[in-house]
């Protein structure tokens, strides 16, 4: 196996004692911020070493096989909130209404996996924005959501090798249909809030998508497009109605996740940018 460090600061010294450690045969530096270790120790007590060794020195790790390419993929699938972006979109829409805190705290419980009813959870929250101007999503969308770092080099990457693109996000079809359309993405699904005279009302439209929906589609997309789940597909995410979809991937990633959504995941980033995830692959790396 080889190993992938990586982090916004990568000292040679933190490299040098991990390669000591895993019995590297070379290290072959990938750019500013990762390095590849060639044909390491892969074992469960070298893998438990390098995990403890780089969570002390702030470091993301991944150990991926000789060879490994993202060309070798056919879809990449991910969540939106916290994940593609850099916020919840329905706490910053609470927070218009002054009901932010009490939205993000039920936020935080079901991506920690605390509230097992995902579609119940999101009712609860969005029957506190009843009353919310529908200007308030527009002002969200402009004022304070961002591309997470790495986003779009990480896009680019897949529309260069011709890997077909999904949204699949327990948000909102008023954010994510703007970012299909501004990221040129191959398709989105989300959930609708039921707007009515200008206002929200505080109810969703249709079924809810869930953790299981989010796996469903991802299904679907890969049924359109030719491509079987569990050996062309990247499912990427950071709570726990991601992880039926991660599941259900060849590669899932862990982006600045959730504790459970770590440890479920193939690999994990937790300091680096979604462009990290392009360090693994043997086409793209550097």
């Amino acid at each position: 196996m080889n190993l992938i460090l990586q982090s916004p600061v990568l000292a040679d010294a933190a490299v040098e004692r991990i390669a000591t450690l895993t019995g590297a045969s070379r290290t072959v530096r990938l750019n500013a911020h990762a390095t590849r270790l060639c044909e390491v120790a892969a074992d469960a007590h070298a893998r438990e070493l390098v995990a403890e060794r780089c969570a002390q020195d702030g470091i993301d790790h991944a150990f991926v096989p000789p060879g490994f390419r993202l060309s070798d993929f056919r879809v990449i699938a991910m969540d939106m909130d916290s994940t593609l972006i850099n916020i919840e979109c329905i706490d910053e829409i609470a927070d218009a209404v002054g009901v932010k805190p009490q939205v993000a705290e039920i936020t935080e419980a079901a991506m920690r996996g605390e509230i097992a009813d995902f579609a119940e959870s999101l009712r609860r929250r969005v029957a506190l924005l009843q009353g919310v101007p529908a200007s308030a999503l527009q002002q969200v969308y402009e004022e304070r959501l961002r591309l997470n770092p790495g986003a779009e080099a990480l896009l680019a990457a897949a529309r260069r090798l011709g890997i077909r693109t999904l949204l699949v996000s327990g948000g909102f079809t008023f954010f994510t249909s703007r970012l299909k359309e501004r990221l040129g993405l191959d398709a989105a699904y989300s959930n609708e809030l039921e707007i009515v005279d200008g206002q929200l009302t505080g109810r969703v439209l249709g079924r809810i998508l869930d953790a299981e929906g989010k796996a469903e589609q991802l299904r679907r997309f890969c049924a359109e497009v030719g491509a079987e789940p569990r050996a062309h597909a990247i499912a990427i995410g950071d709570g726990a109605n991601d992880l039926r979809m991660m599941g259900e991937a060849a590669l899932s990633v862990a982006y600045h996740a959730k504790p459970a959504v770590r440890a479920a995941a193939s690999c994990a980033l937790s300091v680096s940018g979604l462009d990290g995830i392009l360090n693994w692959f043997e086409d793209t790396a550097g």
